[in-house]
């Protein structure tokens, strides 16, 4: 198996670095946190080792996660072990040579202190090759605004865990439409449906962060 297809196995697995004793089958082997700096010392561009390496390897996580064949526990391995790899790459994105697709900005909304759904939306994003912007939980609508504002053209993601917390969501999306009719606006939560969505006037929802990934990817295509 060559080296990136090697990474993306890591990643899909939830394999660290070698002391990781998870998963028990690939005990003793190197790991994310290894393979990615063998990558960058073999000489492969850090472009090459995010987009065939680590994207990939989140991509297959997101699919199965949406089917149901891994859960939650699985999923934050494979976070772990992409963030493990994205250390290595951190300084190419910081000197340009290595582009995120856009930047999205992830945020609970007021009222609500949920934010594990946010984690993992925000893992698979970022492992899909874009910046996070994460403003944690209970986020007002004052803060949404002003980072919007900071950070031009990037796309907004809002996650409601609590039927009383969908009105905020509401509120807080109606508030950014006024001001900002063209911002984009992803929804997500696990009482929310699609006829909210078109209720509330925001862009797009998906019942699984994978749906939100392949959105995403599809404004930047």
């Amino acid at each position: 198996m060559e080296l990136l297809e090697q990474l993306s196995h890591c990643i899909e697995f939830g394999k660290i670095n070698q002391a990781s004793p998870y998963p028990p089958d690939m005990k003793g082997q190197d790991g994310a946190d290894e393979l990615a700096k063998m990558a960058l010392d073999q000489g492969i561009g850090a472009n090459d080792i995010l987009q065939k390496g680590l994207v990939p390897g989140m991509e297959k996580v997101g699919v199965k996660f949406r089917e149901n064949k891994v859960f939650v526990p699985q999923v934050l391995m494979s976070a772990k072990a992409m963030n493990a790899a994205m250390e290595h790459l951190k300084p190419f994105f910081q000197s340009g040579e290595v582009t995120r697709k856009g930047k999205f900005v992830i945020g609970t909304v007021a009222g609500d202190l949920h934010d594990i759904g946010k984690n993992l939306v925000s893992m698979m994003i970022e492992g899909s090759g874009w910046e996070i912007i994460d403003l944690g939980v209970d986020v007002s609508t004052e803060k949404l605004m002003e980072t919007i504002k900071a950070n031009p053209d990037c796309v907004v993601g809002l996650s409601a865990l609590l039927t009383t917390t969908m009105n905020n969501m509401a509120d807080t999306v109606r508030k950014i439409k006024a001001e900002l009719p063209n911002q984009v606006i992803l929804v997500g939560g696990a009482p929310l449906t699609d006829d909210f969505r078109k209720e509330i006037g925001a862009d797009f929802y998906s019942p699984d962060p994978q749906g939100a990934v392949e959105y995403l990817n599809s404004l930047v295509a």
